[in-house]
């Protein structure tokens, strides 16, 4: 039986790597089964060794590496298939693109699947079963993962890394060593268990080795959360914050009715104490369709329900007069809609918000999915708010995926705030996986995040990734936490772990190559 599998062709190229990356989604938000990966990975090592093996006898040249970019496509094909089906949602709120609905469950996949597939052509035929090419193996995808999450507008989503959400003892290293390099060493870990199959008597040693470097990583996990002090707040300086999550219905707002009815009803999940110093964070999406101008001809609403202790922050769509560009923005107002702040989207979501290659794409009839079918302008630079002693990161819905935005931020920062438009991915698993993304983020910063996301999960998380509150999808009301305010001094600032670690793998392949 198993030798009719390794004979054909249409099984071992194309079948059972489609199969495989299906069955990868599990391993994420919402399932967390992560030990799903410690046989997906492996196998599919196994598939690009025996294609490699083979072609010297069955397949000639050129169908060989055929072979090895089909095995990978198709993994990742599945891979992308099943992990981000959910986007298709987006498009059952617009009657004229639900047309788009086949293609755009397709379309990602597709694209986002040739990476998997060059990595196996570029590094297929140097896997066999032996210790140089499982480093080898590790070098090209954890390459080609960064190279994903890095070029043209870049989708770290799904990274192998992702799967161990749920256990933050083990993802404590993030904050010294960067998404990145877990995500490596993830690749290394779930690969790991091939070894027992190579020809050879130290088998069993590299990979205890392995499972040590993994209790590691746990050890050094629970004893930086115990002795964290930061997380029972004992810290001289907190802010009382208060998420609001109002689970509206996707809708745009077409009348100075609706705008009137949609503040009363958020003023009222607030449920604002005027004597009580709070900051309120209200999710993107909940003044769909209207202006910041448009906003604030109810600016007398805003200052009869708060008081001038209160900050507010919310999303919503700007305008600049002088260029006539339009933003996606993060505000920061007091009682009267006074703007003291705001931070223009940098991140934009490909059809979403703003359409690539926008010239070529009109030709073929795409256009964004978001009202008014033009795109927003990105915004020039990631920039903390600062008042007193609150230093904020702002990150708007999709930019929480990028480690870069944070990586990159100030130093100082002591709380991240995203807001998020979560509606869109409807019943799915969609806003599970992209709240995961938060809880790396407050990891890698040390950082506590506060969470507003509409239909999606508002929460609170500290600084080790721990959920203090938070708000189940769909569900409606307010968590309210008096958030520490953390002197960041231990925020990784750059890639260099991750580079570091190519290298060595690298050097291990070249070095070894020969002699195994």
């Amino acid at each position: 039986m198993f030798n009719q599998i390794l004979n054909s062709r249409t099984l071992l190229v194309f079948i059972i790597p489609l199969f495989l990356g299906l069955l990868s989604v599990l391993s994420f938000q919402p399932f967390n089964i992560t030990l799903i990966n410690f046989l997906i990975i492996p196998i599919f090592f196994l598939i690009l060794s025996d294609i490699n093996k083979r072609s010297k006898n069955r397949y000639r040249k050129k169908p060989y590496l055929k072979n090895l970019f089909f095995a990978g496509y198709f993994f990742g094909i599945g891979f992308f298939l099943s992990g981000t089906y959910w986007i298709s949602y987006s498009l059952t709120f617009d009657e004229n693109l639900k047309i788009l609905i086949p293609f755009s469950i397709m379309l990602i996949p597709i694209s986002l699947g040739l990476f998997f597939g060059l990595a196996s052509l570029f590094g297929g035929p140097f896997i066999k079963n032996n210790y140089s090419s499982f480093f080898f193996f590790c070098f090209i995808f954890s390459f080609i993962d960064y190279l994903r999450g890095n070029i043209l507008s870049g989708f770290p989503w799904n990274l192998w890394s992702y799967s161990w959400s749920w256990l933050v003892e083990v993802i404590q290293v993030l904050n010294p060593m960067g998404l990145y390099a877990f995500n490596s060493i993830s690749i290394a870990f779930f690969c790991s268990p091939v070894i027992l199959f190579f020809n050879n008597k130290y088998k069993y040693f590299v990979f205890s080795i392995f499972l040590l470097i993994f209790f590691s990583f746990y050890i050094f996990g629970s004893y930086k959360i115990n002795n964290d002090q930061v997380i029972t707040g004992d810290t001289e300086k907190t802010v009382y914050v208060k998420v609001i999550s109002p689970n509206f219905d996707m809708r745009y707002i077409n009348s100075d009715k609706e705008i009137e009815e949609t503040i009363k009803r958020i003023v009222r999940y607030s449920d604002p104490n005027p004597n009580k110093e709070t900051i309120f964070i209200w999710p993107e999406g909940i003044f769909a369709g209207i202006y910041l101008e448009d906003l604030k001809k109810f600016s007398n609403i805003f200052n009869k329900s708060f008081s001038k202790k209160h900050l507010l922050i919310f999303g919503i769509n700007t305008q600049d007069n002088s260029s006539d560009e339009f933003y996606n923005s993060f505000i920061v107002s007091n009682n009267n809609l006074e703007v003291l702040y705001k931070y223009d989207k940098k991140k934009l979501v490909p059809f979403g918000e703003f359409i690539p290659f926008n010239d070529l794409s009109e030709k073929f009839g795409l256009k964004k999915i978001t009202q008014g079918y033009g795109s927003f302008s990105k915004g020039n630079k990631q920039k903390n708010f600062i008042l007193n002693d609150l230093n904020i990161l702002p990150l708007i819905c999709y930019e929480i995926i990028f480690p870069n935005l944070t990586q990159f931020s100030d130093k100082k920062t002591n709380m991240i705030i995203n807001i998020s438009e979560d509606a869109w991915f409807g019943n799915s698993i969609g806003p599970h996986q992209h709240f995961t993304k938060a809880i790396f983020r407050s990891i890698e910063n040390n950082t506590y995040l506060a969470r507003s996301a509409n239909k999606g999960i508002s929460a609170f998380i500290n600084n080790n990734g721990k959920i203090i509150k938070r708000l189940e999808p769909h569900e409606t009301g307010n968590i309210e936490l008096d958030v520490p305010l953390i002197n960041n001094n231990l925020k990784n600032k750059n890639d260099l772990i991750f580079f570091v670690l190519l290298f060595t793998y690298l050097s291990i392949f070249l070095i070894f190559k020969n002699k195994n």
